[in-house]
């Protein structure tokens, strides 16, 4: 499974790229967004790393959601 971010939520702050472990985390268009097939949901962390750093709730979320 995936992360993914709420394109009309994200702010584009940028604080979740530097944190991504995977490099799964990009700009595109302007905000950011979660290549799924780099996104590992951080498995070798309690959590994903960009959801923790997200100040926007509900903004990065399980991309089957």
């Amino acid at each position: 499974m995936s992360m993914s971010i709420v394109a009309e939520l994200c702010t584009a702050c940028g604080d979740c790229e530097p944190l991504c472990p995977t490099g799964a985390i990009h700009a595109h268009k302007g905000v950011y967004a979660i290549k799924d097939s780099l996104c590992t949901e951080c498995e070798d962390y309690d959590y994903p790393q960009c959801e923790d750093v997200c100040e926007v709730d509900d903004c990065i979320v399980p991309l089957d959601s």
